[in-house]
C-alpha cells in the first residue's frame, strides 16, 4: 500500500509540475500555444492521480502532496532547466519530505 501510494505521490508530481511548466513555457518562453493545451491537459490529469491515493482524507492528501511538490519542483528545475539549488533549497525540500512521511505514513 505505501509503495502505491509514493507510486501515485510520483505521478501526481509529473503531471502537476509538468503541467505547469508546460504552460510556462507558452507563456514565459514564448513556445506555441499547444504547449499550455497540453500543460493544461496535465493539470486536469493530476486531479485523478491524486484521487487514487488510497488513504480517503483530501486535506491529509493534498497537505502531503505539497512536500512531493516542493522536492519534485526543485528536481524538475534542475533536470530540465538547468536550475542548481543552494544547500538551503535541498535542506528545505529534505524537511518537507519528512512532513510526507509523517503525515502519510506514521502509525495512526
Amino acid at each position: 500500500m505505501t509503495l502505491r501510494s509514493i507510486a501515485l505521490f510520483v505521478v501526481a508530481a509529473v503531471f502537476e509540475i509538468g503541467g505547469a511548466w508546460l504552460v510556462w513555457q507558452a507563456v514565459r518562453e514564448g513556445r506555441a500555444w499547444w504547449w499550455a493545451a497540453l500543460g493544461i491537459v496535465a493539470l486536469g490529469l493530476y486531479g485523478f492521480a491524486a484521487a487514487f491515493q488510497p488513504d480517503a482524507q483530501f486535506g491529509r492528501i493534498l497537505a502531503a502532496y505539497g512536500g512531493v511538490f516542493v522536492a519534485g519542483s526543485l528536481a524538475w528545475g534542475m533536470a530540465l532547466d538547468g536550475y542548481r539549488p543552494d544547500r538551503f533549497d535541498l535542506l528545505g525540500a529534505a524537511v518537507c519530505l519528512v512532513g510526507v512521511g509523517v503525515i502519510m505514513y506514521a502509525p495512526r
